[in-house]
């Protein structure tokens, strides 16, 4: 057979025996999976790519009428229904039996299961069909959103469903460390579908699991969940006002777990070293797409103390000194207040004691440090006051030609 001269062809050549499938969840999982090398390959907005690429396919294939391309027309319009032409796409006089059954499902179940940090929550959704016979078995659609970078970073179609949902109440009940619980479906749907929106504008998808492959029918999916209440967050939230900052240090100040490290008797001298590491401790909380102070985690520890520290402050070494035993405390208070198990505190608390032998290498190599920061470094290194425009001009005019070097037209 020639190769297909366009994508159009090369989508009914891979779908060539899709009328010969056994139920509509064969046939909507492999039209998702060909959708999903279009969502894979766009570069921004792969939502809206995939439902103008559904739109061209319908118009380019219209005059089609072999059993193969009218039924995977059929199976696209059922996932992407907006998309252009998709309304009035109709099963051909070849449909396979289950035709009528593509998206005729309803939920049976909700749940969402996590760990206690609050790292990761997973959503899982059931649905079965109207006709299990020519629909296909009762399935389960889950989703995993990671707060920590504020994406829906991964989604997966699969069944039966009472399996993969028993796998998981034992993982949960097993673990000391993760929760279950019932979710609200119309919270669900919120929650995965505005995380998705974030993920559909990555430069790069995240390159293990079936994200791309199952995005389409997880959208068809969702889209039969109650219509969630709008999200008060869709606006980015303000951050903590002096005060609030003020009060939670404070607070911190006053609590067992900076007792316990010495932090509120530092010498006076250590003063403005303890409060500059913890306005850092606020400042990177601050930096998530779900800020939280009190949400710290190993995770969220390496992110801050191996990563985000480095490209985004000069410590001295006062600093640098202080800032592990600072977020060894702030940890074990949130997690405190929090009410997390004694074992999530303790692996914190063991992660950070063992990030620091990294920490003081990325700061005394300054590696990790970022065009901006390191010029604010070696400005402090020369003896000037960043905030003197008058020396700032003078150290920028003696330093003219190693900074053209440095930062190339």
């Amino acid at each position: 057979m020639a190769s297909p001269q366009n994508p159009f062809d090369a989508v009914l050549h891979a779908a060539r025996d899709v009328a010969k499938l056994d139920c509509a969840l064969d046939a909507e999982m492999l039209g998702a999976a060909l959708l999903g090398s279009v969502y894979a390959i766009a570069d921004e907005d792969r939502s809206s790519v995939v439902r103008t690429f559904v739109g061209d396919f319908l118009s380019a294939t219209a005059r089609r009428r072999t059993a193969a391309a009218t039924t995977i027309r059929t199976v696209f319009a059922s996932l992407v229904p907006d998309a252009d032409g998709a309304a009035g796409v109709k099963p051909g006089t070849q449909a396979p039996s289950w035709s009528g059954q593509l998206g005729k499902v309803r939920l049976t179940g909700s749940y969402a299961y996590g760990d206690v940090y609050g790292d990761q929550t997973s959503y899982l959704a059931t649905f079965a069909y109207d006709d299990s016979t020519s629909g296909g078995p009762e399935h389960a659609v889950v989703a995993l959103v990671d707060h920590n970078i504020g994406i829906t970073k991964d989604v997966f179609v699969g069944g039966p469903a009472e399996r993969i949902l028993e796998q998981v109440r034992q993982m949960c009940a097993d673990d000391a460390l993760t929760w279950f619980r019932e979710e609200d479906p119309s919270r669900l749907r919120r929650e995965v579908a505005r995380h998705l929106d974030i993920t559909d504008e990555l430069e790069a998808l995240p390159q293990e699991g079936s994200l791309a492959t199952d995005r389409a029918l997880v959208s068809a999916r969702l889209a039969l969940l109650p219509t969630p209440a709008p999200f008060d967050g869709t606006i980015e939230p303000d951050p903590l006002s002096a005060a609030d900052r003020d009060r939670l240090v404070r607070a911190f100040l006053d609590s067992p777990e900076a007792v316990r490290l010495g932090l509120d008797r530092l010498p006076e001298a250590d003063l403005a070293s303890l409060h500059f590491c913890l306005s850092l401790v606020l400042d990177h909380s601050e930096s998530f797409p779900d800020p939280d102070p009190m949400r710290w985690s190993p995770a969220v520890a390496g992110l801050f103390l191996l990563d985000w520290v480095h490209r985004r402050a000069v410590l001295d070494m006062d600093d640098a000194a202080l800032l592990p035993r600072v977020v060894r405390g702030w940890a074990g208070y949130a997690a405190r207040l929090r009410g997390l198990p004694a074992e999530a505190v303790s692996q914190t608390d063991e992660a950070i004691e063992e990030m620091v032998p990294e920490f003081v290498r990325l700061y005394t190599t300054g590696e990790r440090r970022s065009p901006a920061t390191a010029a604010v470094a070696q400005l402090i290194a020369d003896g000037v006051d960043p905030n003197d425009p008058e020396a700032l001009d003078a150290w920028i005019e003696a330093n003219r030609q190693r900074l053209d070097d440095d930062n190339p037209a």
